[in-house]
C-alpha cells in the first residue's frame, strides 16, 4: 500500500515500538522505505545554559544509539533525529521527504487532548499524507 512511511518513536526505557513497527510492515509495498524518527524537544535556552555541553552532547548520543538500536527491528530501516517541537517537526519531515503514511502511536489521552495525544492530534490534523494511529 505504502511506499515511503515514516514511523515516530520515543526512545528509551519504558516506550515500546514495535506495534508501530508491525502495522508499518502490515502496511508496506515490497521495497519500501521506512525511516525511524525521533525527536529531542527543544530545551529552553535559559535551561541549556545551566546545562554543561558535554552532558547534552551525551545525552544526544546515547538517543542516538537507542533509535539506532530500535530501528534494526525493521530490515534497511534508516533513522532521523532531529530538535524541535514533536507535532510539527513528524508534519515537516513527512512534508520534506515525501512520505506517504505516517504510523504514530498515541498514548492514553487526557481531557485537553480527548480523543488522541496532543502529538498525534497534531500530526492527523496537518500531515498531507495518510495516518495510522496505534493505541
Amino acid at each position: 500500500m505504502y511506499k515511503n512511511i515514516l514511523i515516530p518513536v520515543l526512545v528509551g526505557e519504558g516506550h515500546d515500538a514495535q506495534a508501530s513497527f508491525s502495522v508499518a510492515k502490515a502496511l508496506a509495498d515490497d521495497g519500501a522505505r521506512f525511516t525511524v524518527f525521533h525527536v529531542l524537544e527543544d530545551i529552553p535556552n535559559y535551561v541549556a545554559a545551566e546545562i554543561p555541553n558535554d552532558v547534552l552532547a551525551s545525552k544526544r548520543t546515547q538517543a542516538e544509539q537507542s533509535l539506532s538500536e530500535l530501528a534494526t527491528a525493521i530490515s534497511g530501516a534508516e533513522t532521523k533525529m532531529v530538535t524541535g517541537h514533536a507535532g510539527g517537526s513528524i508534519v515537516q519531515y513527512a512534508d520534506a521527504h515525501n512520505i506517504d503514511c505516517i504510523v504514530l502511536a498515541s498514548h492514553r489521552p487526557g481531557l485537553a487532548d480527548f480523543f488522541l495525544g496532543s502529538t498525534a492530534s497534531r500530526v492527523v490534523r496537518h500531515a498531507k499524507c495518510a495516518v495510522h494511529i496505534i493505541r
